[in-house]
């Protein structure tokens, strides 16, 4: 019977691996018995959310009786004011992947096709394939590339584009790897790509990134009318368990993208926290600071192992274990440090590492110091 189910299935949905989040810390005690784990495994900001943004929740939270605003009106004017683009720009989402699922929706048929990098953020796939859409997967940089090892190889993105490709899929900074295209490259990119082709530009990590590699979201989206940016709340606003995110694009997309969203997507307590937290630049700064700080320490302690990272704009290290990092990370999690093994981006020897607390960072190294010697023979 259960095979009948399986054929009744949409043809890209037959096929499709489900994504694969990091272990949560209740599941790990739960399995081995432990406690007092740390997990530095899905990329989550270890100061955690916004004074601010929790004291909106809490005064919000007594109307959850009633359905959340489906536009977001506060929030997209609020937006609206901060990049100085039209509210009607605006699109929600329960977290930006549920953005990236729109936009999949949206301009994807089994008749399309779509372009993403080798070793891009495994939504993209996932979002491709669940339309029956085609994945053009571009090749990316190889590991010894001079500057940006396993990174986006631009020309590779635009010749993988042909004459079924709708979107084009581009993180910046990519996820599991970290690597980034500067504004330049990402100028140069969009000037090639056909205007019939939308480009979706995912900031995911965008604060982490330093200030000089930020682009002007405003001249990009007034420039390139087929440009889709998307952002998160998840990251730096530390708001990853209330999933609310968002597009900017031309109103004509924005449009589009609105009819296939469903009427109450994002809830009215993520919204608050959401309002209140882009109003925090102090927790905002001290999150930036503490990730630089944590990066660095763990930078310089990985090579002391004789670990090499790849660049990384985000709030995290890709680390080369030059082997299977299996193994490294089984051991890891008997000790109670939860890491992310990324075998299924097709990079079996890495492991995804988020930079933590100080505290959180030196027992990462302590555990990782204290196995390598019983794995890494």
């Amino acid at each position: 019977m259960s095979r009948l189910f399986h054929d009744l299935a949409a043809p890209g949905v037959q096929k499709l691996q489900p994504y694969l989040p990091g272990k949560p810390v209740e599941e790990l005690e739960r399995e081995l018995g432990i406690s007092g784990s740390i997990k530095l495994a899905s990329n989550e900001n270890p100061l955690g959310a916004s004074e601010k943004a929790l004291l909106a929740i809490e005064q919000c939270y007594r109307n959850i009786n009633y359905y959340p605003d489906g536009s977001a009106f506060r929030l997209s004017q609020r937006l609206a004011a901060k990049y100085n683009i039209n509210p009607a720009c605006f699109t929600f989402g329960n977290g930006s992947n549920d953005v990236l699922e729109l936009i999949a929706r949206a301009f994807l048929t089994p008749e399309h096709s779509a372009v993403y990098s080798q070793y891009a953020f495994a939504v993209y796939p996932i979002v491709v394939q669940a339309t029956g859409a085609k994945a053009n997967v571009a090749a990316a940089y190889d590991d010894m590339h001079e500057t940006m090892p396993l990174g986006h190889d631009p020309d590779a993105l635009i010749d993988s584009i042909d004459d079924t490709t709708r979107v084009v899929f581009i993180a910046n900074p990519n996820n599991p790897t970290g690597t980034w295209l500067d504004t330049n490259a990402v100028i140069a990119m969009l000037d090639r790509v056909p205007s019939n082709v939308i480009v979706v530009l995912d900031l995911a990590y965008l604060e982490y990134m330093d200030d000089e590699l930020k682009p002007d979201i405003k001249h990009l989206l007034d420039t390139y009318e087929n440009l889709i940016v998307t952002c998160t709340f998840s990251k730096v606003y530390a708001l990853a368990g209330l999933r609310i995110g968002y597009g900017i694009s031309h109103p004509d997309i924005a449009d589009l993208l609105n009819r296939v969203r469903q009427p109450f997507n994002t809830n009215m307590v993520a919204q608050a926290a959401a309002l209140a937290a882009l109003d925090d630049e102090a927790h905002i700064q001290a999150s930036i600071k503490l990730n630089n700080e944590g990066k660095f320490f763990l930078q310089h302690e990985l090579e002391k192992l004789g670990l090499a990272c790849l660049p990384s704009m985000g709030n995290f290290l890709t680390v080369n274990m030059k082997k299977d990092a299996g193994p490294v990370y089984d051991a890891l999690l008997k000790k109670g440090v939860i890491v992310r093994p990324v075998a299924n981006y097709q990079m079996p020897n890495y492991l995804r590492i988020t930079v933590g607390t100080p505290e959180q960072n030196s027992r990462l190294i302590e555990a990782l110091s204290s196995v390598m010697a019983g794995v890494m023979v």
